[in-house]
């Protein structure tokens, strides 16, 4: 059995893997295009993708603006294969990050961290000023199908539009997380049986609409065998992150892949970031000090996430995710997925593929 393509609406990748985007500068225009080359989904991080800009400090919103903007173009020159963005809703400039990537004829837009409740709306006051067909797929990333019901029943009765796809991420995933601490271990939230609720959730949307709406798997997925279970459960392909920073392409400078390469699996640990939410991310230092009360002291000239006490925190957690992406851990720190530890050499984006469908092929039901 080969790999099924993975379709959402008219778009079609030939490969069913969605490279989960990464921020702060982890995934950029760089691995989000070798990812689509191999025929997956390549996706480009929107989360303060103008930090490395000369004027972020001063101008934060232009310099994220043009950020993005520069990173898709790169992306779009490198690539004729599938291209999205995650934009998190908890971003202070969501609605900014929006409507650029539709500007820029994005083929999808992945959003999480929040329920993206008014995303058509920038769909569609878009398309309808510039008199175009809508061309971006709208796909949130939701934990729970309730999550998926809610953003069902107001996208339809507000915008007339259904999610072009779901990506359920479960709770073995890196970075910020959809659940509380305590329900991370909890077989009851174990993404085999939250995908499942979704694939079902959405079946009375799709049987009243006529539209299918493909369901994604994310969140601790590692093998090709992995990929092979979801599809088998009713998924339409799985996303991936932590396998796609160990790679040639990656985004990120080589001392923080190498963090990847030598984690050990008691290296993983669950922090309680400044966004409010939890966080998956491999113990050094930094965070250490962070748990101990420690301030690395800072202003916050960003203002770039709703949710940030940053009043109260630490640190700064872009200026944190920032330093690691640079390779300077003593001053930052990581996130990953619970499966970091199985990761052993650093490769390129066509050989990790190539290995997955390899053993997707191989795998015995």
């Amino acid at each position: 059995m080969s790999f099924p393509t993975l379709k959402i609406g008219d778009i079609i990748a030939n490969t069913p893997i969605i490279q989960g985007g990464m921020g702060v500068g982890i995934s950029l225009s760089k691995l989000a295009s070798a990812v689509a080359n191999e025929g997956g989904i390549g996706v480009i991080a929107g989360a303060m993708i103008g930090m490395s800009e000369p004027d972020v400090g001063k101008n934060p919103l232009e310099a994220n603006i043009r950020a993005m903007r520069k990173e898709i173009r790169k992306a779009k020159e490198m690539t004729k294969g599938v291209l999205g963005v995650n934009i998190m809703v908890a971003l202070t400039n969501f609605a900014d990050l929006v409507k650029t990537s539709l500007d820029e004829k994005i083929d999808v837009i992945f959003s999480g961290a929040g329920l993206p409740l008014d995303l058509p709306a920038y769909l569609k006051e878009y398309y309808e000023e510039h008199k175009e067909k809508a061309h971006t797929k709208l796909v949130p990333i939701v934990s729970s199908a309730r999550a998926a019901k809610i953003l069902c029943k107001k996208w339809a009765s507000k915008y007339d539009y259904l999610p072009d796809a779901f990506v359920v991420e479960g709770p073995k995933a890196g970075g910020h997380l959809g659940f509380k601490a305590e329900q991370l271990e909890d077989p009851d939230f174990a993404l085999e049986k939250v995908v499942s609720e979704v694939i079902d959730a959405v079946k009375e949307f799709e049987a009243k609409s006529g539209k299918t709406i493909p369901v994604i798997a994310a969140g601790g997925i590692y093998t090709g065998e992995d990929i092979k279970k979801f599809i088998e459960m009713g998924a339409a392909g799985v996303q991936m992150g932590t396998r796609f920073v160990a790679t040639d392409e990656c985004d990120a400078d080589d001392r923080f892949k190498q963090a990847y390469v030598e984690a050990t699996e008691e290296d993983v640990t669950v922090i309680k970031s400044p966004v409010g939410l939890p966080g998956r991310a491999l113990k050094n230092k930094f965070v250490e000090d962070s748990r101990k009360g420690l301030k690395k002291p800072f202003k916050c000239p960003f203002e770039c996430i709703h949710n940030c006490a940053h009043e109260q925190s630490p640190y700064c957690i872009a200026a944190a995710l920032l330093n690691a992406k640079k390779g300077n851990l003593s001053r930052g720190f990581a996130f990953s997925g619970t499966n970091v530890h199985r990761i052993k050499e650093i490769i390129p984006v066509r050989k990790l593929i190539d290995s997955l469908r390899n053993e997707f092929s191989s795998t015995n039901k």
